[in-house]
């Protein structure tokens, strides 16, 4: 017992040496600027412009250390802390010459969150803390202000007990009103000090009603409770909100920074303001903020007022204009960043509040990194990684005109970026009829299917009811570069005939021909036509990507399946296709009847006949492809999805059957029908025709179609198919290979699990190709490689690349087939296993590097320890993700392929995983 009384002793004592607060202040700080992680980004910034001389309050910072202690020990702090506080506080107070409670000189101070990354407006701060019943006389007696200091008071309790006592600022804010009201004012600058003084009496009786206690007066305990609502802020909604959003761990917790208040609401020598070194809407090089005179920080935040144009601060008060302007350009050239600043001008004496990089679009990112390297202020790699991938979304996209205030009526996935606006339609149909009359229309559907290609294709955006980031409406639109918000389930939309959807919970119903809009970035969608602006690609964009080219070690393609969208690719800098669809092209309105004819033929030579007339459209939409990518790579994936999705939905025509039969008519209504009706051979009347293409339909009807009759499959099961689209292929390479051009085809297997089916495949590949090349008297090179898209081809990799010459890993669906997750349906339980911390993110968006990843890797290893020059790439919808592009890098993959829109994103996140991972092996030899 002693000798564990004597160890609990010890621990407690090292505990208590513990250094968890670090000072700044008069000239001198304990911390510096590069201590983000243990000081946060505001502490570790006024640690360093204190060191650098610029004039900043003293104050301390307890570390982001204590949070983590803090929620480790049920919300409570390290043993200690408190001890070590009023050590500080002592510190504090004789670099202030003032001291926390007393009735002559007084000592106030802020609170202030400031975790490693910046999270601005999630947590919360509290000012004027130390005031109270006694020190509010002695700061008027010192200041001859009644007037600044009951208003400091009555800030107080209304922060404080709004963020430690839990009482809303919306009923402080009720009874500031009602005071406005009775006094005819507007504005709180109106409020004389009588009226602020009786405004404290007013908030102490609130408070004492509402909590059935007294607001603290001691300041030691305001100070304890405040520091510890600072804490728990760190976990409030919107805070973990945001981290999630913005990648930022939960684990890393805040600090807390004490800092001496200085005061900007003393008169019309006094005033606040915020600033950036650069704009950061634009990236232009000016001075760009507002401030207020009068005023305390959050009035320029909160909108009570309108603040001024910080350039007008020159013509109010020139000396400090000019010393901000000399302080923030130091900044800049110390931080070699933009700064995003905050100040305090107290009786015409500046001080600083804050300095950290600013916060800034996409556009603005890109010019600042260019500006700065010209300027010699950064050097180009610096540059490329100062810009994140994703912040090119927003030069690529239409946005929605900031000016614009529209009514939003829900929240869905952002799915795919950008902002559309048009009328709303609810079938592919609908939306080609409506696109052949020039209007403009945003196609609604409960969930999309391939046979929806063509209405998506002429649409401004896709809105779904269901499915998720990776569903079918997401993918598709991501690579024709449609703006797409899927999964939003406050849609209530008719699953048969839609004319219009209802918003569940309101009386809101939009109907066909209604406009809407959509915001593809943020997942909002809107009510009526709002007007979108289009980004400019400007000259810095070019170099700027010609920089990150040459970081970069692997290649990007694209995923593209018609010449549009392979010159946008092109445009856009990709390398080559990685993955054309085929199966996209049988289903434009002019082909699919040929498609329907190929799978209704009840022997192969019906097929074979359907597939001569599908044969010379093939043939051209490669031809397009292999033109539009001359000297690239050009990947095409053979026949993949199950054939019923070619056809009518068996859904429908058991209803159009009922239908005929219930009215006793032999005469189909349905025109869509029809057409289908008409490929089924005999005098047969239209309701035995719908019968036997049911009848086929139900043959073809399979319970999981993903992993059913597709694929690999398909080619095994019907040669004749493989066996087109091979000479579509050649055919097309060999008519361009005559005009001159470089032209090296990739045929792509899908599916492949065994090595004998690939076998099977190549076989067909390689001997339609031999006899189509003596039809024409030339010769012309071409690959054939497979997908890995299963476990088990991962795992035989090996056997598989003996005979494949290339692979390209379907992350799609090898993420399904490794998690046994359908992509489609995960998305009713991903959000939960994210909050719990099963998933740090959806699977289908970032690679799941644990599980998927591991087979990957594996695979890379087996297929090049037997063919060591194997080509090896990725085709899924993770190739345009940032996180699984620099897995890829480490993987030692060649290339990644990704939606055409994505393709600089891709390249920029490449560049970035090539300069990170060189810096990782200069670490290693050090």
């Amino acid at each position: 017992m002693a000798k564990k009384a004597k160890e609990k002793k010890t621990s407690a004592a090292k505990t208590s040496k513990k250094k968890y607060i670090y000072f700044f202040g008069k000239g001198k700080a304990d911390g510096e600027g590069t201590m983000k992680a243990l000081l946060g980004g505001k502490g570790a910034g006024l640690a360093e412009m204190t060191n650098a001389g610029i004039p900043v309050p003293p104050g301390f910072t307890i570390t982001t250390e204590v949070c983590t202690a803090f929620y480790e020990g049920g919300k409570k702090v390290p043993a200690g802390l408190d001890a070590q506080m009023m050590e500080y506080v002592k510190k504090l107070e004789d670099a202030e010459g003032k001291k926390f409670g007393d009735n002559v000189n007084p000592l106030l101070v802020s609170v202030r969150s400031g975790a490693k990354f910046s999270m601005p407006g999630m947590m919360d701060t509290i000012l004027n803390l130390g005031i109270n019943d006694q020190t509010v006389q002695a700061v008027i007696k010192s200041t001859k202000n009644p007037r600044f200091a009951w208003d400091s008071y009555r800030r107080f309790i209304q922060m404080y007990s709004d963020v430690v006592m839990g009482l809303s600022k919306k009923e402080f804010e009720s009874l500031i009103d009602e005071r406005k009201k009775k006094k005819g004012i507007k504005f709180d600058v109106d409020f004389s000090a009588e009226d602020f003084e009786d405004m404290v009496k007013e908030f102490k009786a609130f408070v004492k009603k509402s909590l059935g206690k007294d607001f603290p007066q001691d300041p030691i305990e305001q100070l304890k409770g405040a520091r510890d609502a600072v804490f728990l802020s760190w976990m409030n909604p919107r805070a973990i909100y945001y981290r999630k959003s913005n990648a930022i761990p939960d684990d890393i917790g805040t600090a807390v920074n004490v800092q001496a208040m200085v005061f900007g609401n003393m008169g019309n020598d006094s005033g606040t303001g915020v600033g950036f070194t650069r704009n950061p809407a634009t990236g232009e090089k000016v001075f760009y903020g507002e401030y207020l005179l009068n005023a305390q920080g959050e009035d320029v935040v909160a909108g009570v007022r309108t603040p001024n144009p910080i350039a007008n601060l020159a013509k109010e008060m020139p000396e400090v204009y000019k010393q901000l302007r000399d302080i923030t350009t130091r900044l800049e050239k110390h931080y070699r960043d933009m700064q995003d600043f905050e100040f305090t001008i107290e009786k015409g004496k500046l001080y600083m509040l804050q300095t950290r990089s600013g916060k800034r679009t996409g556009p603005a990112a890109v010019r600042v990194a260019v500006e700065m390297v010209k300027e010699k202020l950064i050097s180009k790699e610096e540059a490329v990684l100062r810009v994140e991938p994703l912040q090119l979304d927003q030069l690529l996209h239409p946005v929605f005109d900031p000016k614009a205030k529209p009514q939003v009526l829900a929240k869905g996935i952002n799915a795919s970026p950008g902002a559309a606006t048009g009328k709303a339609v609810f079938s592919a149909e609908e939306a080609v009829e409506w696109a052949e009359k020039g209007e403009q229309v945003i196609l609604v559907r409960l969930e999309t299917s391939p046979d929806d290609i063509h209405g998506m294709d002429v649409a401004a955006g896709i809105l779904t009811a269901r499915g998720g980031a990776t569903s079918h409406a997401a993918v598709v639109a991501r690579q024709m570069g449609k703006v797409c918000v899927a999964g939003c389930e406050a849609l209530d939309i008719p699953h048969h005939d839609p004319k219009s959807f209802k918003v569940k919970g309101t009386d809101i119903e939009v109907k066909l021909g209604d406009w809407i809009s959509i915001n593809g970035s943020n997942g909002e969608v809107l009510l009526g036509k709002v007007a979108t602006v289009q980004p400019e690609l400007k000259g810095e964009f070019g170099e700027f990507m010609e920089w990150v080219d040459s970081f970069k070690t692997l290649k990007v393609r694209a995923n593209a399946d018609i010449p549009r969208d392979a010159k946008a690719a092109r445009q856009f800098g990709a390398q080559g296709i990685g993955l054309c669809r085929t199966e996209h092209m049988f289903f434009a309105p002019e082909r699919l009847p040929y498609m329907q004819e190929m799978i209704l033929a009840t022997d192969e030579a019906g097929r074979r006949k359907a597939l001569e007339k599908l044969l010379p459209m093939q043939r051209s939409d490669f031809t397009g492809l292999f033109e539009s990518m001359e000297g690239y790579g050009v990947t095409v994936r053979f026949l993949d999805p199950p054939l019923h999705e070619f056809l009518p939905n068996r859904e429908s025509l058991m209803v159009e059957t009922a239908k005929m039969e219930a009215r006793g008519t032999t005469n189909c209504e349905d025109e869509s029908l029809k057409k289908a009706l008409e490929l089924i051979p005999g005098n047969a009347n239209d309701l035995e025709k719908l019968k036997i293409l049911l009848n086929r339909v139900n043959e073809l009807h399979e319970f999981n179609p993903m992993l059913g009759h597709r694929g690999c499959r398909l080619g095994i099961t019907y040669p004749e198919i493989s066996e087109m689209q091979t000479r579509a292929v050649i055919e097309a390479a060999l008519d361009l290979n005559k005009k001159g051009k470089k032209i090296v085809p990739e045929i792509m297997i899908p599916l492949v699990g065994n090595v004998r089916e690939f076998m099977d495949q190549k076989k067909i590949v390689d001997e339609t190709a031999q006899k189509v090349m003596a039809e024409k008297g030339a010769k012309v090179p071409y690959l054939v490689g497979t997908m890995i898209e299963v476990p088990r081809a991962a795992v035989t990799a090996d056997e598989i690349a003996r005979e494949a010459e290339f692979f390209s890993f379907g992350t799609n669906d090898l993420t399904q087939t490794t998690l046994g997750f359908s992509r489609d349906d995960a998305g009713k339980f991903t959000k939960v296993y994210i909050d719990k911390k099963i998933f740090t993110a959806d699977p289908f968006q970032t690679l799941d590097q644990d599980g998927v990843g591991k087979l990957v890797k594996m695979a890379v290893g087996l297929g090049r320890g037997v063919r060591p020059k194997l080509k090896i790439g990725i085709c899924g919808e993770h190739g345009g993700d940032p996180a699984s592009v620099e897995f890829c890098n480490g993987a030692g993959l060649d290339y990644v392929s990704c939606s055409p829109y994505r393709v600089p994103i891709a390249r920029l996140a490449a560049a970035h995983a090539a300069i990170k991972a060189k810096a990782a092996t200069k670490g290693k030899k050090k």
